[in-house]
């Protein structure tokens, strides 16, 4: 909260909002096709009894995650720069292209293993612990509760599971990012990056434990209610556009 209150009286409300355009065009369709292939591939797993239902949405959350990681990391790169390194669009072009000249096509997937760390955990333990409370709650609920209202609780508990847990790795993807980025200021070769095992213990011996939880509290307020709108959203258009079809008479 203290670093939200200095961002805001030194570098203005804007600032709070640096990276928009770069966060929607990463955001948007890399949501369309997480939540699809997460869908598709729940159903794939169940009805081919390749594992059981419990741990289904686990598998798929998995999977549909590493998939939209791999797809979208150069974007998450270019978002990263805008937000630490407060360049314009302008000169964004520049960075990518000088990150690219000292380290090849490679470098714009530097974040990829700490956020797929991050983000593949982070997927599997959502959806499982989503589809759990959604089932506990759907059983408690009354009749006048909406099913939209259970899928924002449960989504927003499950968000806030999940970010615990693989904040240690956020931590890392952020830090091996940033690092990039003050090494291309300078215009020097970039060193060989530490594994992410090497950096979490690096990062446990310089700052404790509580150094692997460094941002815990900005990470649970972004994770809580955006996991909560994005799934009440999701499931509410899917639920519309279900009846939709449903209504909608076959043949001509």
């Amino acid at each position: 909260m203290d670093a939200f209150v200095k961002i805001v009286r030194h570098e203005g409300t804007r600032t709070l909002w640096s990276g928009l355009p770069a966060t929607l065009v990463m955001t948007v369709p890399a949501t369309a096709v997480y939540f699809t292939a997460y869908d598709q591939l729940k159903a794939f797993l169940c009805s081919q009894a390749l594992t059981s239902d419990f741990y289904a949405p686990m598998v798929a959350g998995a999977l549909a995650r590493l998939g939209t990681v791999t797809v979208i990391s150069p974007l998450e790169l270019v978002r990263t720069k805008l937000q630490a390194q407060h360049v314009s669009y302008r000169e964004l072009g520049a960075c990518v292209r000088a990150a690219m000249a000292q380290g090849g096509w490679r470098s714009l997937w530097l974040g990829w293993g700490p956020t797929a760390l991050r983000d593949v955990p982070f997927s599997a333990l959502y959806w499982f612990n989503y589809e759990l409370m959604k089932s506990w709650l759907s059983g408690l609920r009354p009749k006048d509760q909406t099913s939209v209202g259970i899928s924002f609780v449960a989504g927003g508990i499950s968000g806030t599971v999940a970010a615990t847990l693989t904040l240690p790795f956020d931590v890392a993807k952020t830090q091996r990012q940033v690092a990039l980025g003050a090494v291309e200021a300078v215009r020097v070769s970039p060193p060989r990056a530490d594994s992410t095992w090497l950096l979490l213990r690096r990062i446990r011996a310089e700052s404790g434990t509580r150094g692997l939880f460094a941002g815990f509290l900005p990470r649970i307020i972004k994770a809580a209610p955006s996991c909560a709108i994005m799934i009440s959203t999701y499931e509410l258009g899917k639920s519309f556009f279900q009846r939709l079809n449903l209504e909608q008479p076959l043949g001509p």
